[in-house]
């Protein structure tokens, strides 16, 4: 499967290709809910309803906004049919939403709530028939990116975990190259012993791309070979950077610091900062103006559980860009006296510390509106690596390489590990959020901060990693 890189983040090819589709499908959606809506009186439109394209564009924008919010342009979706069609429900039901809250906003862009729903109704049959279509197709072996592996040792090995379809949906192994002096680690079945040259049979085989995953460079390295493949068109790529692309993380177990030395990204500037956090401070205006009422609720509902003495937020102190610590805010979630003992306890599934509003605002992810406040002093950004604890943070910075880096960007809100992996408890999860991280920091933009906050709806809505 072909991707797409924008602003150095990797999109599926076909995914966008789908999302372009759909736009259009709703746009058409648009324009006969209208019709059909005005069928006895089609001369009434333009009186009644006004210009169609301005409108039919709102439509089409909000409504495929609604479904990346839903995560449904997502390669690594593992829910079957039915579980599509209940996220393009939502999706539709989230996007209905919005558009009424874009026509409270600005009623003269209003349609009229028979076009409208109309109009909903013949844009959600053509999404979910597109999609079932697209997934069908999605999937056929033939559409994939045909891969040969370059070594079968450990490395080459750790492609062979990842076994379930969709975590293979953009790609097909062909095999895997025994490389001379190597130990093989691979399934006997897939290795495969070259008499000839590598091109020829790469060419023989239609691969498209050499993913080089050899365990020594230093004792065989056929970089004659690879020349030859690569300039013979077929595309050369290290195993990193082909988890990056595939799996939108950097594997901790394969850096090596000259690939961090000589790869892209890790961009900064004060062109970059100032965007950024102009990007932020508009950000947490405008998320809270509807979030004021959410919160003084939130507040009453605290105050009410606990007793009128007792303090509604919670500082901490977590570490910030750089290493610099801060206070963070948020709505109180625990009992009060949660860590009597003075030592520092990571979140556990149903913990007993959690209060009956803790749990539900915990699980909507209420509890971390306040740190807009975090957001606007500058301490934090919306969108970055979750801030850690320092107790927490040299522990785990002693046990996992790089955990350091991720402090290069202002802790976040929200982030790309936090959508990628559920919630962290132990150093394990740590260390695998950290590849995801270690990804953001590597290729963090604008774009993917969109990106990501449009994503964040689907963790809100559905309580994913929430403890």
């Amino acid at each position: 499967m072909a991707t797409i890189r924008i602003f150095r983040h990797y999109l599926r090819l076909p995914f966008l290709v789908l999302g372009l589709v759909e736009i259009g499908a709703f746009l058409v959606a648009f324009y006969a809910g209208v019709y059909l809506r005005f069928s006895d009186q089609p001369a009434a439109i333009d009186e009644s309803v006004g210009p169609l394209l301005p409108r039919g564009i709102v439509f089409s924008s909000v409504l495929l906004v609604a479904l990346i919010a839903m995560g449904l342009y997502q390669a690594r979706l593992r829910e079957g049919r039915s579980g599509i069609i209940l996220r393009e429900i939502a999706g539709f039901a989230l996007g209905g939403a919005g558009l009424a809250f874009i026509f409270y906003i600005f009623p003269t862009v209003f349609t009229g709530r028979g076009a409208l729903a109309l109009a909903l109704l013949l844009a959600f049959l053509a999404s979910v028939v597109l999609r079932l279509f697209f997934y069908r197709m999605v999937d056929v072996d033939t559409l994939k990116r045909r891969v040969l592996v370059l070594g079968a040792g450990e490395r080459a090995a750790s492609v062979t975990r990842y076994r379930r379809r969709v975590d293979q949906r953009g790609f097909t192994i062909v095999g895997f190259v025994h490389v001379r002096g190597e130990r093989d680690a691979v399934d006997p079945g897939r290795v495969i012993h070259l008499a000839g040259r590598l091109k020829d049979f790469a060419r023989e085989q239609e691969v498209e791309e050499i993913v080089v995953a050899i365990d020594d460079r230093r004792r065989s390295f056929p970089m004659d070979e690879l020349l030859d493949c690569r300039m013979s068109g077929i595309e050369v790529i290290e195993l990193l950077t082909f988890y990056e692309r595939e799996f939108g993380k950097v594997r901790l177990d394969l850096i090596h610091p000259s690939w961090l030395v000589f790869t892209d990204g890790y961009a900064q500037g004060a062109f970059r900062t100032y965007i950024k956090r102009s990007f932020d401070v508009a950000a947490a205006l405008l998320l809270l103006i509807p979030a004021l009422p959410i919160m003084l609720l939130t507040a009453l509902a605290i105050l009410l559980e606990d007793g009128w003495r007792q303090p509604v937020f919670y500082l901490q102190t977590r570490t910030g860009e750089h290493g610099r610590p801060f206070r963070v805010i948020k709505f109180r979630s625990m009992v009060v006296d949660a860590e009597k003992e003075g030592a520092a306890q990571w979140a556990t599934q149903n913990d007993v510390r959690v209060t009956r509003v803790g749990a539900f605002i915990r699980k909507t992810r209420i509890d971390e509106l306040p740190q807009i406040i975090n957001v606007l002093k500058g301490d934090m950004s919306f969108v970055g690596p979750r801030p850690e604890r320092p107790e927490f943070n040299h522990q785990l910075a002693e046990a996992i390489p790089y955990y350091e880096e991720r402090h290069r960007v202002k802790p976040g809100i929200t982030g790309w590990a936090q959508l990628c992996y559920p919630y962290g408890a132990s150093e394990e999860d740590a260390r695998e959020k950290l590849q995801y991280d270690l990804y953001y920091v590597k290729n963090h933009s604008l774009f993917l901060d969109f990106v990501i906050l449009i994503q964040t709806v689907e963790v809100v809505l559905f309580g994913k990693g929430a403890r």
